[in-house]
C-alpha cells in the first residue's frame, strides 16, 4: 500500500513539472492566452476547479482599502452551494419554497452554536441579526456571517437563495491585499471561463477604493486545483470594465 502511494505522488510529481515545462518562465500572458493554455497544463483526472488571485495595491488594514463583494458569474461556478437561511413566518415559509437546505431562527441558531456547520452560505432576513449576533465568532472567521453588503441580510430571501445556488461568489482582500475566486470548473472551457473571469475583474475594478494611490493590479494568477500558476497581464486585467 505504502509503496502505491509514492508511486501515486511520484506520477503527480512528474505530471506537475511536464505542466510546468509548458508556461514560460516570467512570461505574463493575455487573457486569451492564459485561457487556451490553462487546458494544457490541468493533468488531473477529475474535473477541477478553476481559481484566479489577484494581488492589489490596497492596504487592507485601513477599512477604506477593503476591496469586497458578491456577484452572479454569467455562466456560474459548478457547484451547488448549500444554503441556509435564518428567518420567521412568512419569509421561513417564502425560503422553503424557494429550496433552502434548511430554515430555522433560534433553534438553528442554538444548532451552530452547538458545533453544526453543514452549509455553505448563511441567508438572513434584518429581524435575526440580533438574535445572530451569538454565533458571529464562530461564522465570521469562517466567512458564513451574513452581510448586508453581499445580500446575505435581505428581506427578499427567495431572490437571494437563488444566486446562491446559482453560485454566486463572494470576494475580498487578504491580509496581504490578495483575493482568491473561483470562477467556474475546467469542464467549462477557455470560453466560459474566460467569460465568468472577464465579469468577476470587471467588479473588482469598479470596487477600486479611491484612496488607492499607484499601481491597482499588480498580478493575476490563473490556476486549476492542482496545475501551476499562469500570470495574467495585470494591465490587460486593470483595463477591463463593465
Amino acid at each position: 500500500m505504502a509503496d502505491t502511494k509514492r508511486k501515486a505522488k511520484g506520477n503527480q510529481g512528474k505530471k506537475y513539472v511536464a505542466a510546468l515545462e509548458k508556461i514560460q518562465l516570467g512570461k505574463t500572458y493575455t487573457i486569451e492566452e492564459g485561457f487556451k493554455l490553462l487546458p494544457e497544463v490541468s493533468f488531473a483526472k477529475f474535473d477541477e476547479t478553476v481559481d484566479v488571485a489577484f494581488r492589489l495595491g490596497v492596504d487592507p488594514k485601513h477599512a477604506d482599502q477593503m476591496v469586497r463583494g458578491a456577484l452572479v458569474l454569467p455562466h456560474g461556478t459548478g457547484k451547488t452551494a448549500r444554503v441556509i437561511v435564518l428567518a420567521k413566518g412568512d419569509k421561513a415559509r417564502d425560503a422553503e419554497a424557494a429550496g433552502a437546505d434548511l430554515v430555522g431562527a433560534e433553534d438553528l441558531i442554538e444548532k451552530i452554536n452547538g458545533g453544526w456547520l453543514e452549509f455553505d452560505k448563511m441567508i438572513a432576513t434584518p429581524d435575526m441579526m440580533v438574535a445572530l449576533s451569538k454565533v458571529a465568532k464562530v461564522l465570521g472567521p469562517r466567512g458564513l456571517m451574513p452581510n448586508p453588503k453581499l445580500g446575505t441580510v435581505t428581506v427578499n430571501v427567495t431572490q437571494a437563495i437563488k444566486e446562491q445556488k446559482m453560485g454566486k461568489v463572494e470576494y475580498r482582500t487578504e491580509k496581504t491585499g490578495i483575493i482568491h475566486a473561483m470562477i467556474g470548473k475546467k469542464s467549462f472551457g477557455p470560453q466560459k471561463l474566460k467569460e465568468n473571469f472577464t465579469v468577476l475583474a470587471a467588479a473588482i475594478m469598479k470596487a477600486k477604493p479611491p484612496t488607492s494611490k499607484g499601481t491597482y493590479v499588480k498580478g493575476v494568477t490563473l490556476s486549476t486545483t492542482m496545475s501551476p500558476g499562469i500570470s495574467l497581464d495585470p494591465l490587460e486585467t486593470q483595463g477591463i470594465s463593465g
